[in-house]
């Protein structure tokens, strides 16, 4: 089986949009790849580096990852610091990185505006952070790895450095990832408050359904959702924070549920505070479930700690040979 790779960085709680737009995928992907999922803890602290936040979220994450399907035996779910051979090859290939190229790279230039506004020093972490991420999917020679539109600059340095690595080795060891989406196109899960997709990072709380959520503040969030005065014509374009409502509706709830509120709106008889009363109740359908099974794992610490050992010892076998297979065709096996 071909081998695919993602990782995600422990800095925040799991929204609806990771879920639809990622994990929902990982679940699929297990049974006919070979997959290698990661919690990138090295990567979180290129910005939030608090020891406290940093050990809660790890396990938060870990927990949701089983919470929503992923099964540690069929596919490889492990701590990205848990793997000593990603920082050595990492140490390795910053010397196949040139300084410009990462300066360059947009996702940089974002997050250096990004912790200029907070007043946040930029740490040499985030400079050669596509360097670290080109190392994770390289280092068990991915073929395929998912990722949205905004980190296909790092893939395709991914895919440089592999090539740079193959000409100054004369080999062809490592393979140049490609961007794979497993099924359909990928999904836009939109906002509650019309300011774009749902976001970690994002500055309004009530903005993004969270799988930790109660069903209390979902209800709450859903109700505060932006809306108009109504449609004025039948078969009207839906402007954009009402397609957000249907869009989310389409998510989590019947397709005749979709098509009364539709079918209401082109005939001008639709009552928003209706469709949001039956969102909240299909939004809490949803989440409940999964919520409590994250409550359920993160609550059992030993099982946590058993997932994650076996993890790295599976993940550690195929870095170990990518790592020992890369130094010796270096010419660093000296007896």
């Amino acid at each position: 089986m071909e081998t695919v790779l993602s990782g995600a960085r422990p800095t925040g709680l799991v929204h609806l949009g990771n879920y639809f737009g990622a994990i929902r995928n990982f679940v699929r992907m297990q049974d006919s790849y070979n997959c290698y999922y990661f919690i990138a803890d090295y990567h979180s602290l290129t910005t939030h580096p608090e020891a406290k936040a940093l050990n809660e979220n790890v396990k938060n994450l870990l927990a949701t990852y089983l919470a929503c399907g992923v099964d540690p035996e069929k596919a490889t779910l492990y701590i990205q610091s848990h793997v000593p051979e990603i920082p050595e090859l990492y140490l390795l290939f910053n010397m196949l990185a040139y300084k410009g190229e990462l300066e360059k790279c947009p996702t940089f230039k974002e997050k250096v505006r990004s912790q200029q506004k907070a007043k946040k020093t930029i740490n040499a972490g985030l400079l050669t952070y596509p360097v670290l991420m080109g190392v994770d999917i390289l280092i068990h020679r991915a073929a395929k790895v998912p990722v949205g539109k905004d980190q296909m600059p790092h893939l395709e340095m991914a895919r440089n450095f592999a090539k740079r690595f193959n000409f100054n080795t004369k080999s062809e060891f490592f393979p140049e990832p490609e961007a794979f989406n497993f099924g359909q196109e990928l999904v836009k899960v939109p906002s509650l408050d019309a300011s774009g997709k749902m976001s970690k990072s994002a500055t309004n709380p009530n903005s993004a359904i969270y799988l930790s959520d109660e069903d209390k503040v979902i209800t709450k969030k859903v109700k505060k959702a932006k809306t108009d005065s109504g449609p004025t014509e039948p078969n009207q374009e839906k402007p954009e924070e009402i397609e957000n409502i249907f869009d989310l509706m389409r998510l989590v709830s019947t397709e005749d549920t979709v098509n009364h509120f539709d079918e209401a709106y082109n005939n001008c008889t639709i009552r928003y505070g209706d469709m949001k009363k039956q969102l909240a109740e299909d939004m809490v359908a949803f989440v409940a479930p999964i919520r409590e099974r994250i409550k359920s794992y993160r609550q059992d610490e030993a099982l946590l700690a058993k997932m994650v050992k076996q993890g790295a010892e599976k993940a550690r076998a195929s870095a170990s040979a990518t790592l020992q297979g890369a130094k010796e065709l270096m010419g660093m096996r000296y007896f």
